[in-house]
C-alpha cells in the first residue's frame, strides 16, 4: 500500500486529478448503489408508504398556499377569465 501511495506522490498533477475524480465517481456510485437499494427495500412496507404520505401532507398545503397567492396576484379583482 505504501508502494502505490509513493507511486501516486511523484506522478503529475493531472495524473493525480483523473486518479482523485475516478475514486470520487466509485464511491459515489457505490453509495448511490446502497441508497438505491435501502429506498427499494423501505418503500415496499405499508407503514413506510403511510408514513410518507403523511410527512408530505404540509407541503401539499404550501403548495396550495402558493397557487392560491400566485392565482390573487395574477387576478387581484377575483373576476374569472
Amino acid at each position: 500500500m505504501i508502494r502505490i501511495i509513493h507511486h501516486i506522490r511523484r506522478q503529475p498533477e493531472n495524473v493525480k486529478r483523473h486518479i482523485l475524480h475516478l475514486i470520487t465517481g466509485i464511491f459515489a456510485v457505490v453509495l448511490l448503489f446502497f441508497w438505491v437499494y435501502s429506498l427499494g427495500t423501505n418503500i415496499n412496507d405499508k407503514s413506510i408508504q403511510t408514513k410518507i404520505s403523511n410527512d408530505l401532507k404540509p407541503f401539499s398545503a404550501l403548495k396550495n398556499n402558493l397557487v392560491g397567492g400566485y392565482i390573487n396576484i395574477a387576478n387581484p379583482t377575483g373576476d374569472a377569465q
